[in-house]
């Protein structure tokens, strides 16, 4: 496949993003979580969360995303406000994401929803709209807050510290679902960014694909080959390169 040349990249990459990004993709992704409500509190909440979680088998990722929101009794934005959490019996959320991590989590979701309404005008309010790297400051600005919610403790497994170095590939896709907005799978609901402006999601099944394609020859899966995929896949898309997301799944599930 590397011997591929550009323009046959694209129009595979363009083919699989078509094939992938329908309504049926919905049911088998934690994508269908944040799409269950139509508060735009409760979607933020729902898609932090779930992307929170979603790493490994995609059925335990579902289910395991199920078993949290009826931890919340299905009101996240009330379950947080009411601090519903602190009485969470300690518990194993998903693999190594246990009951404290998620009252940490909580904690500070509270007092950005108490201080600013919502997760959008937190991220307007601490530049994310205006930043070259959007996950990255709010993820930045995010971890001050959860960790000034619980004592100046700080909590890696609810969002990632190595900011200098990490992919953010859970938060990326949050984004994805926050802002993408062609009415197709991801709901589009935040106007404070543009879809130009996204991240590549880069984990591991994304990275082998884009290499098997020649479109990075970096081993590492972190924040320097997400920038320098997404700066290709940019070439590609300049308006919508995020949309490659689906294309680059698909084509690693054929492979």
């Amino acid at each position: 496949m590397e011997n591929l040349s550009l323009s046959e990249i694209k129009q595979l990459l363009d083919e699989e993003a078509h094939r992938i990004n329908n309504i049926s993709f919905i049911d088998k992704d934690p994508v269908q979580f944040p799409r269950r409500f139509e508060r735009l509190q409760d979607i933020e909440i729902v898609a932090l969360l779930s992307a929170t979680i979603a790493w490994g088998n995609r059925k335990m990722i579902c289910a395991n995303c199920e078993k949290m929101l009826s931890l919340m009794e299905y009101r996240p934005l009330e379950y947080i406000l009411d601090e519903g959490y602190e009485e969470l019996p300690d518990i194993n959320i998903h693999r190594t994401f246990f009951a404290a991590n998620l009252r940490h989590y909580m904690r500070g979701l509270r007092q950005i929803y108490t201080r600013h309404g919502s997760l959008q005008q937190f991220a307007l309010v601490n530049g994310v709209s205006d930043s070259e790297f959007p996950a990255w400051r709010l993820v930045e600005a995010m971890n001050a807050t959860l960790a000034e919610a619980n004592g100046g403790t700080a909590d890696s497994r609810c969002l990632p510290q190595n900011l200098a170095t990490t992919a953010l590939k859970r938060i990326n896709m949050a984004l994805r679902w926050l802002v993408r907005r062609d009415g197709i799978v991801d709901l589009g609901v935040w106007d404070i960014l543009q879809p130009s402006q996204l991240f590549i999601p880069l984990d591991v099944h994304v990275g082998d694909t884009a290499r098997q394609l020649g479109l990075i020859t970096r081993c590492a899966n972190d924040r320097r080959t997400t920038v320098e995929l997404t700066q290709t896949l940019r070439t590609f898309n300049p308006t919508d390169p995020i949309l490659y997301d689906y294309a680059l799944f698909g084509i690693g599930m054929k492979l």
